[in-house]
Order: structure tokens, then C-alpha cells, then sequence
């Protein structure tokens, strides 16, 4: 049987379907993104999701479970021993779990801090706690006007973030510092990403963050992404795919504005008709809705993204197959503002793919990585269970 030409892989980041097993030892028990906002909100109707079967894999006030799926379902556990961006899409791509990214719940060490102003030839930082990002801007962003002194911050995450004024500190040298802290969190601080965050205004009243973000992950090893581009495919990365991997198997990229913009370049690129792998991060749901528990605003996003699915379907050609899944969980009805240790869904639709297909619970996210290796015909990572034969018709 011919290998598909294309797979379209989008990430709706944080849209978890339940606990997993071990979600207690993680604060995490009865968490459940998708079914506690259905709850909370009197119902959540999902009609295109629901259709391939995402009412199946957990229960959906307003997304009943479907008699005859038209894709093929299932859910998929973290084998990884993290919850967050990196965890999950490294997983998800193949990389074999090695020891977990490093966090500070207390803030960086003194010597750390002290050798990363060095460096960047800043006087000091500000902050060095966790904290969230917009609230931070406002404790300390005029200091900073006042200081010139950087804002350093991180989260439950393994994150060091780096606020500044886009105009008075300079965007250039924002990304100079965060390449400085890139090259300073290595092992043994094995820190996953150093994440620039420039905010513009005048006080705290205006202060804002931009669009101008930037991420610096640790360089991944070999991954199936690796493998679609040397067998010359295109891989085209939406949103911060291509940072995620430190632009390591990729052959374009973009970063996105929001959803919406996301959306609209996965039409850009399934318009241009190249074979490979279309792998789209959609992070509105995790950024804007998850971390700051708002159930309203998340349940919008998933309602406007459902809406968008048919469009984006409509352009699948009679060879590509469309999977729709996440990286892990952000329940906003839940406590705190962290990530959740949940199971995400993963949905396949095209007409390459049986309908109604229960493809189970995926014990690694790298079980979807392993698949779309098989279905475009290149090698695996040898990490990862395709479920490939089950799917095709």
C-alpha cells in the first residue's frame, strides 16, 4: 500500500481528557480539562470532534459519545516523567524520556543568577521566583523602567523567562541574554526552555506583553521529524514548533499571533501542497485560558476551534490524514495555575483512515510518533508503538 503523502498534526495544547494513574503524586487527582469545563459550564457541544470520536474517550456535557465514529480514537498517557510543552512533543516525535527537565520552585541559585549577569553584562535581576507572567510585568515593570534590570522569573514549568521593555531595554538585546541563559542552562541544569517575554508600556496599568516571545529549548536528538525532512519531505511548523525543537527537522516555520492566526497558516500550508508533515501548535488554549483559569474563555477557544475543523478538513487530499491531539493538560477549573497530568485524546480522520476505530489507551505519546513515521514511510526512533496497521483502511 502507497505510504500517505501528508500528515497534518495539530497540537491544542493542554486540552486534556482525564487523570492519569498517577496524577495524585503530581496535585493532579480529578483533573479533567475537557470534562470539568463541560461541567462547570452546563455543557460544551464539540460537534466536529465529537463526530471522530472524542466523546468516547471521556465524558463530555454536550459531546455525547458517537454510535460510529467517523476517524479513528483513542487516548494517549505520558510516559515521560513531566507535564509540560516540552515533555509531551518531545515525547511525541519519538525522544526516548531521559532524566526530567530541571525546575526552581524556589528561584535560581545566587551563583547562577550571579554568572548569568556576568554574561549578559546586566548589573542584576529582578524577581527570580515563580510567578505568572502578567503578573509579574505589573509587581515589577516599572523597577525595571526605573533599574534597567532584567525580570527573571520561571513557573512549575522548566522555564527561565526573561521579561523586558520592548522599546527601553531593546528586543535585540532581550534575545541576546536569553541566548546567554541558554548556553549557561545546560546539564547539569538541564533546563528546557529560557523563554524571552518583552511586555511594552508606560505603568503598570498599560504594561503588555507582545508578540515578539521567543523560545530557546535544549537541542533534541535524532526524532521522527529528522526522519520526514532527510527523506526530503517538507516539515512545516506553525506556531512554537519550531522553537520547541531549537529548529532541528524542520523546513519552515512560523511563529503565530494567536489561534486564529494558527489556523489560517495551516490553510497556508496545506494550500501548498508539498509532502511531509504539517505540525501545527494551536497555544491560546494553555496560554491565555489554562494558566489563568479561565473556563469561559478555554471553552470559547475549543468552541472556535471545533467550528474551524471542517475548513481545515475540507483541503485533505485523498492521501493525507488529519490528527488532532495535545501535549498534556491544563485543567481550568482546577487549583492552582499549573499544568494538570492528564491523558490527551488523539483523533485521525482522512480517507486513508478506517472510521470508528478505537485505537485505545496509548501507554507513550510517542506511540503517535512511531505511527506517523509508518504512515509516511520513513524509519521510527525505535521509541514508540505505531498503530498505523489498525487504522489504515
Amino acid at each position: 500500500m502507497a505510504p500517505v503523502e501528508r500528515v497534518v498534526l495539530i497540537v491544542i495544547d493542554s486540552v486534556g481528557i482525564g487523570a492519569m494513574p498517577d496524577a495524585a503524586e503530581w496535585g493532579d487527582a480529578g483533573s479533567n480539562t475537557l470534562g470539568n469545563i463541560s461541567r462547570k459550564r452546563g455543557g460544551l457541544p464539540l460537534p466536529n470532534m465529537g463526530r471522530l470520536g472524542l466523546g468516547n474517550l471521556t465524558e463530555i456535557q454536550g459531546t455525547p459519545p458517537e454510535v460510529q465514529p467517523a476517524g479513528a480514537y483513542g487516548r494517549m498517557a505520558i510516559a515521560s516523567q513531566g507535564k509540560d510543552t516540552m515533555t509531551g512533543h518531545w515525547e511525541m516525535v519519538g525522544i526516548r524520556p531521559e532524566a526530567p527537565f530541571r525546575t526552581y520552585p524556589d528561584g535560581f541559585p545566587e551563583d547562577l543568577i550571579a554568572e548569568f549577569c556576568r554574561r549578559a553584562g546586566v548589573p542584576g535581576v529582578l524577581g527570580n521566583k515563580v510567578a505568572s507572567g502578567t503578573e509579574i510585568i505589573k509587581e515589577l515593570g516599572e523597577e525595571h523602567l526605573r533599574t534597567g534590570w532584567p525580570i527573571v522569573y520561571t513557573s512549575a514549568d522548566s522555564v527561565f523567562q526573561v521579561a523586558a521593555h520592548e522599546e527601553r531595554f531593546g528586543l535585540d538585546r532581550l534575545y541576546h541574554v536569553c541566548e546567554v541563559a541558554r548556553d549557561l542552562l545546560r546539564p547539569p541544569h538541564r533546563v528546557g526552555r529560557v523563554i524571552a517575554r518583552p511586555f511594552v508600556g508606560t505603568d503598570r496599568s498599560n504594561f503588555t506583553r507582545t508578540a515578539n516571545r521567543h523560545d530557546y529549548a535544549l537541542e533534541p536528538p535524532r526524532m521522527v521529524l529528522d526522519e520526514i525532512k532527510d527523506a526530503g519531505m517538507s516539515v512545516l511548523a506553525v506556531g512554537k514548533i519550531g522553537d520547541i525543537f531549537s529548529g532541528h527537522g524542520i523546513t519552515w516555520g512560523e511563529h503565530t499571533k494567536s489561534n486564529a492566526d494558527g489556523i489560517r497558516m495551516i490553510h497556508d500550508c496545506l494550500d501548498r501542497h508539498e509532502p511531509g508533515l504539517i505540525f501545527a501548535n494551536l497555544v491560546d488554549f494553555d496560554m491565555l485560558y489554562g494558566h489563568r483559569r479561565d473556563v469561559e474563555g478555554y471553552a470559547q477557544a475549543l468552541l472556535e476551534f471545533d467550528a474551524a475543523l471542517p475548513g481545515i478538513m475540507a483541503k485533505l487530499g485523498p492521501r493525507d490524514v488529519l490528527v488532532v491531539t495535545a501535549d498534556h493538560g491544563n485543567d481550568p477549573t482546577y487549583k492552582g495555575t499549573d499544568h494538570t497530568r492528564e491523558y490527551v485524546p488523539v483523533l485521525l480522520c482522512g480517507e486513508p483512515v478506517r472510521s470508528g476505530v478505537n485505537v485505545g489507551t496509548r501507554s507513550s505519546l510517542a506511540d503517535l510518533g512511531a505511527t506517523v513515521a509508518d504512515l509516511l514511510g520513513v524509519p521510527g526512533t525505535g521509541y514508540g508503538t505505531s498503530f498505523a496497521e489498525q487504522i489504515r483502511k
